[in-house]
């Protein structure tokens, strides 16, 4: 038996629902609701994070036993651990949504890991719970498999995230319309383990103050700040709650500047899916900029307005900011501190993403006057379809000393276009310009073409969790093959280093990908 301390400081701190069973309903008064994950038939074990085992403890030897299958799978429950599903609200596409919860994911209990933090281990797609509502609580090997790989691949991106322990298959078939047009179909089922100092969203937050229960807001807010923002100074209740929020507003900024220099598009930017502690959360129908497009959204169901779409995410999380502070506002009593603290999201994101685009072009410093120059390079990743990450990972190996004075330096570049067939007349002309504008901005700054390049290499990354690599990937393991997949789990260890040997990982979208299903958009259907 393996030998791990449960420290379930969320279920034996905060108020339970008082109702036993396991049946959709309104959970009142409460923050959770215990309930058990359902059997799988036959589970079986299809990758695990040894980064993640490591920081819990789990030996390698436990991680393949049939033992750690069966916990993971939700057959087995070790002592001490209580499982639980969250009770939350939350506004999705804009509109209040009411309670949602944790509607296939179920807590199974909370570690303190080898660095002394605590840990949630959640399973996803083990079963229904009372906020299910008419779902089964299940999820399918796609959405899970791509949630666990791209958890893992942003934790070594360098991205705020909830971390992936497993993936495990179950043996079961799970009945999914995968683009919701009548034509459901069964699929392999699965189950991930998701790992996370706290899966608290700001739902959680919304659904107390929209039902006026002050009382346990009070209690949840108190709670939170106890546990996961420890260093937090106040001189009263009032100030705290703001110092608080200021925090999260501050961490919300970060992680978007994190997506947006890497070309993330989130795809369900839902105040439900928006963690408290500024961490990446609930992978659905994500997607990365391949050809740059500040107006593409991965996600079907958002296909007319865009809503979630790549270059709105930072105005997003400012109106998902704006939502949680009114949900605060009965704690603090007035408006003007929140106000003051949602307005600084401007700033901080807006200072963040200049010192990241700088960081990406390979430059010392930027002032006023590199407006233009920063508004131009957005044109010109807009003038031809680009690959955004393999645009700024060539721009770093430009000999900036002869594409000064070239005729054509877009050659150098070509490797980042989808139809260099297209690239003529004033196109041409337009994107050769600023890469002339660029030799001549980098050459200014004196700065060493070596120091240049490896700062660019360490911001830039080669290799990312594309769409149509993570649909190689489900394919494969639908016919029992994992060998694809665990050796891009590997490459995306290393996403800024380039692999001998990996270029299959580090390649555009191939034009088969441009059109298939699972390549380009996805549905929420999971």
């Amino acid at each position: 038996m393996l030998d791990i301390a449960f420290d379930n400081r969320f279920v034996s701190e905060l108020p339970a629902d008082s109702e036993p069973l396991n049946f959709t309903r309104e959970v009142r008064n409460a923050c959770y609701s215990r309930v058990e994950p359902v059997k799988a038939t036959q589970p079986k074990i299809v990758a695990f994070s040894e980064e993640v085992a490591d920081e819990l403890g789990l030996e390698e030897s436990f991680c393949t036993s049939s033992e750690f299958t069966q916990v993971f799978a939700g057959n087995h429950l070790l002592d001490g651990m209580d499982p639980f599903a969250m009770c939350y609200g939350g506004h999705q596409f804009g509109n209040w949504a009411g309670q949602l919860g944790d509607g296939r994911a179920i807590t199974l209990g909370e570690v303190v890991d080898t660095h002394g933090n605590r840990q949630s281990l959640q399973l996803k797609g083990a079963g229904p719970t009372p906020y299910s509502r008419t779902a089964d609580g299940l999820a399918v090997l796609r959405s899970s498999l791509r949630e666990y790989v791209c958890s893992e691949a942003m934790a070594h991106l360098g991205v705020p995230t909830t971390r992936a322990l497993s993936l495990l298959l179950t043996g079961d078939s799970v009945v999914r319309d995968i683009l919701y047009d009548g034509h459901p179909a069964p699929e392999p089922g699965a189950v991930v383990c998701r790992v996370a100092p706290s899966f608290i969203r700001f739902g959680n937050f919304e659904i107390l103050a929209a039902r006026q229960d002050l009382d346990l807001l009070r209690t949840l807010a108190d709670y939170t700040i106890e546990n996961d923002f420890p260093d937090i100074q106040f001189e009263s209740p009032t100030t705290r709650y703001v110092e608080w929020y200021e925090h999260v507003v501050a961490k919300t900024a970060a992680m978007i500047v994190d997506w947006m220099r890497l070309g993330f598009v989130h795809g369900v930017m839902n105040t439900d899916n928006m963690s408290i502690l500024g961490l990446t959360i609930d992978y659905g129908p994500y997607g990365w900029l391949e050809g740059y497009d500040p107006n593409w959204t991965p996600n079907t169901t958002d296909a007319d307005t865009r809503r979630y779409r790549y270059g709105q995410q930072p105005a997003v999380a400012q109106w998902n900011l704006l939502q949680l502070a009114n949900a605060l506002y009965p704690l603090v009593g007035e408006a003007k501190p929140l106000e003051q603290a949602l307005n600084s999201y401007a700033s901080i994101y807006g200072g963040m993403w200049s010192e990241a685009l700088v960081k990406k072009l390979g430059l010392v410093s930027a002032s006023e006057a590199d407006s233009d120059f920063f508004r131009e390079l957005d044109e010109t990743l807009l003038r031809a379809e680009t690959d955004m990450t393999l645009f700024f990972r060539l721009l770093a190996d430009l000999d900036v000393g002869n594409v000064a004075e070239a005729d054509d330096p877009i050659t150098t570049m070509i490797d980042a276009y989808y139809d260099p067939s297209a690239l003529v007349g004033e196109t041409r002309e337009k994107i050769n310009q600023w890469l002339r504008t660029y030799a001549l901005r980098v050459m200014n700054e004196n700065r060493p073409a070596d120091a240049r390049r490896r700062s660019m290499h360490s911001v830039n990354p080669l290799y990312v969790p594309r769409n149509y690599l993570a649909q190689l990937a489900i394919d494969a393991v639908e016919e029992d093959d994992y060998a694809f997949l665990h050796e891009w789990l590997d490459v995306l260890k290393n996403p800024y280093e380039e692999q001998p040997g990996k270029e299959k990982f580090a390649g555009k979208r191939p034009e088969w990908a441009r059109t298939r299903v699972g390549c380009s958009m996805l549905s929420c259907s999971s």
